[in-house]
């Protein structure tokens, strides 16, 4: 009897005393780190267990797309996601105590994040979702997106054939690299350009073909900082400007030579040329809207159109020569055809006598005339529009030494760009 009240007593105790079971929240991690009573100082200290180490800051590139390039200001704008990693020993939990939880999301200001940099941004904006992630064992992991401008030195010699390498340099100046911060990519240059090939969104005029990381440290006078920088490289597509510069360029030369070798008189074929001239150069008013205004040489596109616009200029010349050596041979003939006939006359005066007393009284010899029966004129002249000889051997000469420069021009032109 006593036995049993005991058991009963015992049950009862323990069921009076169960408590239900009790469900975590985020508000409970929050809590415990103790994030409300942090000072707005907090935020900017580096969060270091150990002063000897530097901490180390992991970092992931994702590039998204090229959205332009600009030759004439030097700049390129790229849009693409950074993805950031680092541990603050002084915030973390045990999951088991809050109900399996592993992670929080939380504002980007509540804690200590890496000041970053990029060295060669002239203009953009960032994301305004500035939120970090917390993971149980003090690792935050902060994503970002970037739409920036940057300067990037181009390269424009084999324009529009050409490929440019432009840096993404990022750093964080305020913490030197030996005794507090090292950043560090997080993946390896073959694994982030197939990464970013599978996001790329653009396909336009440039085209994304390969990646190299360099990491790296810079010296200034505050000390040695560290530096990730991820170097792009892109190809341009000339397919546009071959159609709307190169072919055009070469249709009007193959028409001004078509003009140079055809039957057309002389005349006709300066005015044609002179025509050819002014269309060309407005290709070349086109050309000089996109090139920068300075370069260390000259692009083998603006070779390719002045020496175009010279053999063009160089044919109305020959045009012109040969026009005036026309003019001149015409007057030349035309004299000497002149003279002969004066001088075939005072000849025929001074051999036949005029007068010549006889018995039936003085007679008038007559001078000789056209020779009816053979079909020849008694005075013989040269045609002053017969062709010189001597002109159709220089017209020949100065048309085939201009097609054989044409030749040479065009050959180097073409082997500068495909090596």
């Amino acid at each position: 009897m006593q036995g049993a009240f005991i058991a009963i007593l015992t049950f009862s105790l323990g069921t009076a005393g169960a408590a239900p079971r009790y469900v975590c929240t985020y508000y409970d991690v929050v809590e415990h780190l103790n994030i409300s009573s942090h000072s707005k100082l907090y935020t900017h200290i580096l969060p270091k267990a150990n002063l000897e180490e530097p901490m180390e800051v992991t970092m992931d590139f994702l590039l998204v797309a090229i959205l332009s390039v600009v030759e004439k200001l030097q700049t390129v704008s790229f849009y693409f996601v950074l993805h950031l990693s680092w541990k603050n020993p002084f915030a973390t939990w045990d999951p088991q105590d809050f109900c399996n939880i592993s992670k929080v999301v939380l504002p980007m200001d509540m804690y200590w994040s890496p000041p970053i940099f990029i060295l060669e941004r002239v203009n953009g904006q960032n994301s305004h979702l500035d939120y970090v992630t917390i993971m149980h064992n003090g690792t935050f992991n902060f994503s970002q997106t970037f739409q920036v401008t940057l300067t990037c030195s181009l390269m424009i010699l084999k324009f529009p054939f050409d490929s440019q390498m432009c840096n993404v340099s990022i750093a964080s100046y305020l913490h030197p690299a030996v005794t507090d911060l090292v950043m560090k990519a997080r993946r390896t240059a073959e694994e982030i350009m197939k990464y970013s090939q599978s996001f790329f969104l653009t396909d336009g005029e440039w085209k994304f073909t390969n990646m190299s990381i360099l990491e790296h440290t810079e010296m200034l006078e505050d000390g040695e900082f560290s530096v990730v920088t991820y170097m792009i490289s892109m190809d341009r597509r000339p397919i546009l400007y071959v159609l709307n510069l190169i072919l055009p360029t070469c249709a009007l030369y193959l028409l001004d030579m078509a003009v140079l070798f055809g039957p057309s008189s002389l005349e006709e074929k300066i005015s044609f040329q002179i025509t050819i001239i002014l269309g060309s150069s407005m290709l070349a008013v086109i050309l000089n809207n996109i090139l920068p205004t300075s370069s260390n040489k000259p692009p083998i596109i603006v070779v390719f159109f002045l020496g175009t616009f010279l053999l063009m200029i160089m044919a109305v010349l020959d045009t012109f020569f040969l026009l005036h050596e026309q003019h001149k041979s015409l007057r030349f003939n035309k004299t000497l055809g002149s003279f002969q006939q004066e001088v075939l006359v005072t000849r025929t005066i001074n051999k036949l006598p005029m007068e010549c007393p006889t018995k039936e009284g003085p007679q008038r010899l007559n001078l000789p005339k056209k020779d009816k029966e053979k079909g020849r004129p008694g005075n013989p002249q040269r045609h002053p529009m017969e062709q010189d000889p001597f002109l159709l051997v220089l017209e020949k000469v100065l048309l085939y030494t201009h097609f054989f420069l044409s030749l040479v021009f065009f050959a180097i032109i073409c082997i500068k760009w495909s090596s």
